[in-house]
């Protein structure tokens, strides 16, 4: 009983942390989200101008002046008001932080169960088991030749943060249409696939 009671309350959390974060993404709380958005491309832009050891020791010493000024001027208003009211981060410095062993194993065969499947597929692309998909993925290769000729990590993350702050909400409020051309197309590219298929020996897919 105590056993399915804690995965039930391992579940209720993370359905908690994947419902806040669709809510960050889809800007149900405008504040809360540009916040964070606004956060993250700071910090992306300074790396593009610092690097990451200088961002992070600007970083914590912005923290530590905010933290230590906040001590000092609660120290010295508890003295003029003579009152005992303790350490002003005190509910912070009591909450529980550290990983359950539960937690960690729960955590660990997620990352392998993601690592496996990651190796599987690119023995199955790499030694071409499905002669089509193998050629799907040459392309997609090529294509990042090109874009990483144009654009960097740092740029690539950028965009993929902007991109998950904006197309959420650009497909919720279009749906109907974006749905419509996303179906055209993916007619098109299985027409194309199928001619091919047909015309490459070995290329067409085992039927199940």
């Amino acid at each position: 009983m105590q056993a399915t009671a804690d995965m039930t309350k391992k579940e209720c959390s993370w359905s908690g942390w994947k419902g806040q974060a669709i809510d960050l993404l889809y800007w149900r709380n405008v504040k809360q989200s540009g916040a964070v958005f606004s956060s993250v491309l700071l910090l992306l832009f300074s790396l593009t101008q610092f690097s990451v050891v200088s961002v992070g020791a600007y970083l914590a010493l912005a923290a530590l002046s905010a933290t230590i000024s906040f001590r000092i001027y609660k120290s010295v208003l508890q003295a003029v008001q003579k009152t005992d009211e303790g350490h002003p981060f005190k509910a912070y410095l009591e909450m529980e932080i550290s990983l359950s062993p539960d937690q960690i194993s729960k955590y660990a065969d997620k990352i392998l169960l993601y690592s496996n499947t990651c190796m599987k597929e690119l023995r199955r692309l790499f030694l071409v088991q499905d002669l089509v998909d193998s050629l799907k993925f040459a392309v997609l290769m090529w294509l990042l030749t090109y874009v990483g000729a144009l654009f960097n990590g740092l740029t690539l993350l950028i965009l993929a943060v902007v991109s998950m702050f904006t197309l959420p909400v650009v497909y919720e409020k279009h749906q109907a249409q974006i749905d419509q051309y996303v179906g055209l197309i993916r007619t098109q590219v299985n027409s194309v696939v199928g001619k091919i298929q047909a015309k490459i020996p070995g290329a067409k897919r085992k039927e199940e």
